[in-house]
């Protein structure tokens, strides 16, 4: 049986917490059946006064709200085409979030083919937008709390060992670009990227 989190586990600094997540079971309740994996690479941002996020200068929008509440609700977003899937962070009123980048499938890898199509396996979670069309993560998802289904977080495994370097995909944001809060497992098959 699958042991949910509690809400408490959120209520960590968003550093731990982009840590502690790492091992632990991410897992989506849909229609078509439940689909989880592993997380093994996550990114925290840590609000106001970091460039890269969404809430930087306390920018609040119909698209952030979320963040400014409780930690331990979905923050999904828009990024081209996919939908990304954040776990709010930080204090009320701080928006804080932590994106998880990839996971390891684990439960309904059939499901997770159905929706992505044939490829090898090792492609089918290692990105933030695969992992979410994998796992029927959606838009619908927004603001839902992450210690209760239709998705929320499980316990998983402790990671032996657990790398970090700077967040991708985020060059025009001054010194926040080279900030080390990408954390990922060690030599992890399915982390989108090895440095």
């Amino acid at each position: 049986m699958t042991e949910i989190l509690p809400e408490s586990f959120f209520y960590q600094p968003t550093l731990e917490l982009a840590k502690a997540l790492l091992g632990c079971q991410l897992v989506k309740h849909t229609d078509h059946g439940i689909a989880s994996g592993y997380i093994v690479e996550t990114e925290a941002y840590r609000g106001p006064a970091d460039q890269a996020a969404h809430s930087y200068n306390n920018r609040r929008t119909k698209r952030t709200e979320v963040m400014f509440g409780k930690p331990g609700r979905a923050y999904t977003h828009r990024m081209h085409t996919h939908c990304l899937i954040n776990v709010v962070s930080g204090e009320i009123e701080m928006p804080e979030s932590v994106l998880i980048r990839a996971v390891e499938p684990a439960e309904g890898i059939d499901l997770m083919y159905e929706r992505r199509g044939q490829m090898p396996a090792k492609n089918l979670t290692n990105g933030p937008g695969k992992l979410t069309k994998a796992l029927g993560i959606s838009m619908e998802d927004y603001g839902l709390p992450m210690f209760e289904p239709p998705i929320y977080i499980a316990k998983g495994y402790t990671p032996e060992n657990i790398s970090t370097g700077p967040r991708i995909g985020i060059d025009n944001t001054g010194e926040a670009k080279d900030y080390p809060w990408r954390f990922w497992v060690t030599d992890n098959l399915y982390v989108s990227r090895k440095r």
